[in-house]
Parts: structure tokens; C-alpha cells; sequence
């Protein structure tokens, strides 16, 4: 009775985008799996996997295959977006499970295929012989012939929607929800809303690195604090010397930019090598030259 019912559900299609992600996470997980396996190995000889990491991806891509496509019909990625396969070689639409000989199939498409191509790289490298030379050139003309194949299934995959990869156009197995998507109810006002505020986020995402800020920052705090009828003098940078004006501290080996006003070396240095335009906070004044202040200081208490 239940596998009646499980046969007579109804498939719906899967939109091009979910398939394309489905096949980007199952990208991200075996990049996940390999790297969390290499890591058991950081405190082992380096390069101990090199000489068999053709066969250790295989067995894990196995497993993989094993506890996904072979027992629930689905991958990783598109069972997190709630897509399985679908024999299409039955001639009903209601939903068939894909058969034990597309399973084994699948399998030596993808683990198999990958597996030939990286171990046929090493066996073929050294080799000088004539007869592997063409048997390296034959392989190298089928892998690109099955790439042109696959940029071709892509185009036609683009247009109608269905096969997402040559492995699938071959063996007919095709992408369906596993179960109906309700209507998603989402008023007007809330998805304009949405897309306002996305549209100014990116905006401001490209907007803000175009911006000097500390120039801006700098700007608004002469506005704000301005100082006039300083003379550049000798005793008026005494009298202005108590602290920078940049960090407000006591100034380490005081400098001057040619106005007023003193900054410890550091402070001023490493802002004129942040902006080639940098003025003084306190008046504006660009850099004309970065002088030490000839002027005597004492650190004394200040009540």
C-alpha cells in the first residue's frame, strides 16, 4: 500500500536555479569532507596522500553516493532544497524511483570518470612510449569532446529546464520536488520593502569604499572646532603643543605640517601615508612639508 502511494505522487518541476544550487552544494560538501579528512593527516609525513588521493576521493565520493543517490534518490544538495531524481524512461508522469541499474550508472559517470581522469594524468605523465602517447592523445580529445558536450547540454539545459548535467541527459533521470510547493503568501508592501532596502544596501555597498572617510571625518571636525589668528611661530606652536591634535596625548617627537598645530610623528606619518591629501584637523591646512618642532618642550602637570 505505501509503495502505491508513493508512486502515485505527483511530480512538479524544479526551476533551473534550485538545480544549478543543488549542484553548488554538492561541490561545497565534498570540498568540506576532503578538507576535514586531509586534516587528519597535518601531523603525518607531508605528502603521504599524494601518491593515492585519486583512490582515497573515490571511496569517499562512495560513500557519499551510497547513503545519498542509492538509497534516497537524491544528493545532498538537492535534498536540502527538497529535490529528488525521477526515472523519466517510464513513460508515466506520476513519480518512479530511478532503478538500481541508473544507480550503478550514475556512479561510474561521476566517481568513476573522476577517478579515470586524475589516475590516467599520472599513468600517461612519464611515459615516452609512442603507443602511450596515443593513447594520451586519445583520452585528451575525449575529455574534451565530453566538455563540449557539456557546454552544449548546458545551453540546451538554459532553454527547456531539464538535465541539468550530461550524467542526467544520459541515463534520463530528471529533477522534481519531492513534495508540492505551496503558494507562498507575501503581501505587496513587505517584498517592496524588501527590495528597496536591498537595492540601498548595495548601493551603500558600493558607494562607501569610494569614500575618504577619515578626509570626511577630518573635514567636519575643523568645521566644527576652528581656530583662527594662529601665527606660524615658534612660540605659538609652544603655546599649542600640549597635545596632538590628532590623538589628543601628550606628542611623541612633535612635528608640524606647516600650520599651528603639532602631531606626534607616528600619528601624522602614518595618516599622510594613508591619504596623500590629508590636512590638518583642527584648520584645514594641507601638508607642505613634515617638519620636527625646533622649539623646546617640557612635559609638565597640567591642574
Amino acid at each position: 500500500m505505501a509503495s502505491s502511494i508513493g508512486n502515485e505522487k505527483s511530480v512538479n518541476p524544479v526551476l533551473r536555479i534550485s538545480q544549478l544550487d543543488a549542484l553548488e552544494l554538492n561541490k561545497a560538501l565534498e570540498q568540506l569532507v576532503w578538507s576535514q579528512f586531509t586534516s587528519c593527516f597535518h601531523g603525518f609525513k607531508p605528502g603521504v596522500l599524494a601518491h593515492i588521493e585519486p583512490e582515497v576521493k573515490a571511496f569517499l565520493w562512495l560513500i557519499l553516493w551510497r547513503f545519498t543517490v542509492y538509497s534516497k534518490n537524491a544528493t545532498v544538495g538537492q535534498a536540502i532544497l527538497n529535490i529528488q531524481y525521477k526515472n523519466n524512461l517510464s513513460q508515466t508522469e506520476k513519480y518512479q524511483p530511478l532503478s538500481k541499474h541508473q544507480k550503478l550508472w550514475y556512479l561510474i559517470f561521476t566517481v568513476g570518470a573522476r577517478w579515470l581522469e586524475e589516475r590516467c594524468y599520472d599513468l600517461f605523465s612519464n611515459r615516452q612510449l609512442q603507443s602511450f602517447c596515443k593513447i594520451k592523445r586519445y583520452i585528451n580529445f575525449g575529455a574534451g569532446l565530453l566538455k563540449l558536450c557539456g557546454l552544449l547540454n548546458f545551453l540546451i539545459f538554459l532553454q527547456k529546464g531539464t538535465y541539468a548535467t550530461l550524467t542526467e541527459r544520459i541515463l534520463g533521470i530528471r529533477s522534481v520536488f519531492c513534495k508540492p510547493q505551496s503558494v507562498r503568501q507575501v503581501g505587496f508592501e513587505y517584498m517592496n520593502r524588501e527590495l528597496l532596502w536591498h537595492g540601498f544596501a548595495e548601493f551603500l555597498i558600493y558607494l562607501l569604499p569610494l569614500i575618504n572617510v577619515q578626509k570626511l571625518k577630518l573635514k567636519i571636525s575643523s568645521w566644527c572646532l576652528p581656530i583662527a589668528g594662529l601665527s606660524n611661530t615658534e612660540n605659538t606652536l609652544a603655546a599649542y603643543c600640549k597635545e596632538c591634535s590628532l590623538c589628543g596625548e601628550w606628542p611623541t617627537m612633535p612635528h608640524t605640517i606647516g600650520c599651528s598645530h603639532v602631531f606626534c610623528y607616528y600619528c601624522i606619518k602614518s595618516n599622510y601615508l594613508f591619504d596623500m591629501y590629508f590636512t590638518c584637523p583642527k584648520c584645514g591646512s594641507e601638508v607642505h612639508s613634515l617638519q620636527p618642532l625646533k622649539h623646546k618642550i617640557e612635559m609638565t602637570e597640567l591642574h
